[in-house]
């Protein structure tokens, strides 16, 4: 079966592939230790410090 690619209409908000794809990304980062790429703004410093961050916690336990 295949992916949905574009919206299939006007009014139907988030069908895109690529939204879809971004929203299970977001939902992933909240829970697991393992980061997922987002987007270019998300995914870049923010991302490499809260992974420090994790892993500081991490060594204190």
């Amino acid at each position: 079966m295949g992916q949905p690619k574009k919206q299939t209409s006007p009014r139907k908000t988030g069908l895109r592939r690529s939204h879809l794809v971004l929203e299970l990304a977001r939902k992933v980062n909240k829970t697991s230790p393992v980061k997922v790429y987002t987007t270019k703004r998300e995914s870049g410093k923010k991302l490499v410090a809260e992974i420090a961050a994790n892993k500081a916690a991490a060594a204190d336990k």
